[in-house]
C-alpha cells in the first residue's frame, strides 16, 4: 500500500498493518478513540497495557501535555529518530491511551516513509502486528494470517527482528524493554545529557 492509501485508511478510522521502523506494526490514529478501541479489540490486549505512539518530532510531545525537562531534551536529541521508545507521565485526559498506568511511550522513527505518513495522519499507536501472546508477523501474508478482513490494509514486511527499546523516564531512567539499541547507548547518552 503507497502512503497516501494508507493515510486514507487511517484518516477514515481504519487500521493498516505497515511496516515500522523496527518490527511489522497493526496501526491506529492515535487521537481516534473509536480506532483506538478497535485495535484494542484486534489485537485482543490486555486492557491495562498501553500501546507505543509513534510521532514525527518531539515537539508533538506538547499535543499530549508532556512537557520534558532541559536534561530529557538533550537525552532525547541523542536517541531519536531512532528505535527507542521513551515512556513519561500523562494526564489524566490521556485515560484511553494510558489504560490506567498514567504514562505514554512514544519514538520518532528514522523510516522516510514512517515519517512522510505521519506528516499526513499525525501520531499513530502501533503496537506490534499480532494478538496477544503470539509471535510478532514479520510479514503482511503472516499478519493476513492473524487478522484476516479485520484490518482495512496490508503492507509490507518488518524492517527489523528487534522491537524498541523501552526507557522510562518516569521518576529518572530505568529500561524497560531491551532492544534494537543498547543498554550502554542508552546510559552513555543519559549521563552525557545530564
Amino acid at each position: 500500500m503507497a502512503v497516501k492509501k494508507v493515510a486514507t485508511v487511517l484518516k477514515n478510522g481504519g487500521l493498516a498493518v505497515i511496516p515500522t521502523d523496527t518490527i511489522l506494526g497493526v496501526v491506529a490514529q492515535a487521537r481516534d478513540k473509536k480506532a483506538v478501541a478497535r485495535l484494542y479489540r484486534l489485537r485482543q490486549r490486555m486492557p491495562k497495557k498501553p500501546c507505543i505512539i509513534l510521532i514525527r518530532d518531539s515537539a508533538q510531545l506538547g499535543s499530549f501535555g508532556v512537557h520534558p525537562t532541559e536534561r530529557e531534551r538533550r537525552f532525547l536529541k541523542s536517541v531519536w529518530p531512532g528505535k527507542v521508545s521513551i515512556v513519561f507521565p500523562a494526564e489524566k485526559k490521556w485515560a484511553y491511551l494510558h489504560r490506567g498506568t498514567h504514562t505514554l511511550a512514544f519514538r520518532v522513527p528514522r523510516s522516510a516513509l514512517l515519517c512522510a505518513l505521519l506528516k499526513k495522519t499525525g501520531p499513530l499507536l502501533a503496537p506490534s502486528a499480532n494478538p496477544e501472546g503470539l509471535p510478532p508477523a514479520k510479514t503482511a501474508p503472516q499478519a493476513r494470517a492473524y487478522f484476516g478482513n479485520k484490518v482495512d490494509g496490508y503492507s509490507g514486511r518488518s524492517a527489523s527482528q528487534e522491537p524498541s527499546t523501552i526507557v522510562s523516564l518516569v521518576n529518572g531512567l530505568r529500561i524497560l524493554r531491551r532492544g534494537a539499541v543498547s543498554t550502554e547507548k542508552i546510559l552513555r547518552s543519559w549521563r552525557q545529557a545530564g
